[in-house]
């Protein structure tokens, strides 16, 4: 028996199984949330660099980093996942590198060492991406193919729901007022957590630690793994040679080929925008930790049911319609807040001039913003919860450590790009907007690409976009 893609199905797995393997994203997502976006980036980009122009650079040089390190090794890891059999030893192995560096953060006092704190912040995400690479891999042992779209897509979701929980914990209870001592609802800080010295901010990277610890354990009880182990040096040797047979391979499977390079250059905006958009916004109006984590929930809300939503769509036209769809929201967005600023948007075609109301989002230029922002949010989940099943409808089972490993690269190859031609051009002009537009030709180009490209990826010819 086949399903839709004409190969066999996947062995049926418990569905505490599978949603053991839902809730690694349930367990990852707030550190993407609160640390890398929403909490500790704006705050490290806004308070603890000398001017937001520098804490912008900084940023993204270590994200670019980050990206540079996550390239070249997440291939040869799938190889070696591959050949050693099970993946959950090395979740295991860099969830706790990822956790004792987002303790470390703790210790990230403004006037603290800005290389310092980069370098453990770039620790915690690399090896949170390595994890990512092991788990996407499982995902063929789970599912059918056919389900797969909507299982990576409510998996997202999920992720998403874990991210907004704790954004909502650290504001309503952790991030308070500088001026009035007091969080959002009224209550003095957790902890007797000093907003001054941003332990608001800094305490995301042990929350998100904690969070992360204990919501994978469903995964390692229940999901099941590959069999066959094998010793680990001879796992290496065949897995630095199955690399370089696989890379060689992959460019004369065109289709998968032109994916993986579409994927490299649209994730590369999609990356950059969740590092530093946050912070972009909290530099331009001022925002405090409590403003940027109630814009952070708003644009999770929406990403939760547009995931839950893209859950039903993949199935129905394919998940290349739904990543091309979710691309051209993101390039929209992305030119609608870098052309939003203090009292203008549309570069100044649409000026404003209504007052400031004093409250949350009080000007109109920030509520046209945020319009912008739910945008991205409506995009963000669908893009990359339909790259992964659009990736995982187009290789087998036997094949799929090496080749999500090469899917990490073709996410990472060039991900210091991005980040990188944002910092290098606002350090250049002293512009933080003028380094944000740069976004824009990444999803552009990436999506002329995707367009011609086959679905699934292994067609030898281009169907038509949401053709199965």
């Amino acid at each position: 028996m086949t399903d839709v893609t004409g190969l066999p199905p996947a062995p049926v797995v418990k569905r505490r199984g599978v949603m053991g393997w839902m809730l690694f994203d349930w367990a990852a997502q707030p550190f993407f949330t609160v640390v890398t976006t929403f909490i500790f980036g704006p705050y490290f980009i806004s308070r603890m660099a000398s001017d937001p122009a520098t804490g912008q650079a900084a940023w993204g040089y270590g994200i670019a980093a980050g990206g540079l390190l996550i390239a070249v090794f997440s291939p040869l890891l799938g190889s070696i996942a591959d050949q050693t059999g099970p993946r959950k030893p090395w979740i295991a192995f860099f969830a706790i590198i990822k956790i004792l560096a987002l303790c470390g953060l703790w210790f990230a006092a403004p006037g603290s060492n800005l290389v310092a704190v980069v370098a453990i912040f770039t620790l915690a995400s690399v090896a949170a991406e390595f994890s990512i690479v092991f788990n996407d891999s499982m995902l063929l042992r789970l599912v059918p193919k056919s389900q797969i779209g909507r299982v990576s897509n409510l998996a997202w979701g999920l992720g998403y729901l874990g991210g907004m929980i704790v954004l909502i914990f650290i504001i309503g209870f952790l991030a308070a007022s500088p001026e009035t001592g007091k969080t959002l609802i009224g209550l003095d800080p957790l902890f007797g957590l000093d907003p001054l010295q941003g332990e608001d901010a800094r305490a995301s990277g042990p929350i998100s630690a904690l969070w992360y610890a204990v919501f994978i354990l469903p995964m390692f009880l229940f999901t099941p793994d590959a069999g066959g182990r094998r010793a680990l040096k001879g796992a290496v040797r065949d897995g630095l040679a199955e690399l370089r047979s696989t890379l060689g391979e992959v460019r004369q499977r065109s289709g998968i080929f032109r994916f993986l390079i579409a994927r490299m250059v649209y994730q590369d905006g999609v990356n950059a925008l969740l590092a530093l958009g946050g912070g972009f916004a909290a530099a331009m109006f001022s925002w405090s930790i409590t403003e940027i984590g109630v814009y952070g929930i708003m644009l999770n809300v929406v990403a939760i049911f547009s995931c839950l939503y893209a859950s039903r769509l993949d199935t129905q036209l394919g998940s290349k319609l739904v990543v091309m769809i979710a691309i051209m929201m993101l390039l929209i967005a992305t030119l609608g807040i870098v052309s939003t600023g203090p009292g203008f948007t549309l570069f100044g075609a649409l000026p404003f001039t209504g007052p400031d109301n004093g409250g949350l989002f009080g000007t109109p230029a920030e509520k046209a913003y945020i319009t912008f922002g739910l945008l991205i949010g409506i995009a963000f989940g669908p893009v990359q919860a339909s790259s992964r099943a659009y990736m995982a409808r187009s290789v087998t089972e036997e094949e799929s450590g090496r080749y999500f490993g090469i899917y990490a690269l073709a996410g990472r190859a060039t991900s210091f790009a991005a980040p990188f031609l944002v910092a290098t051009v606002t350090a250049l002009s002293g512009s933080a907007r003028l380094g944000m537009a740069t976004i824009i030709l990444f999803f552009a180009l990436g999506l002329i690409i995707l367009w011609t490209t086959p679905y699934p990826a292994d067609q030898p010819e281009t169907r038509p976009v949401g053709m199965i």
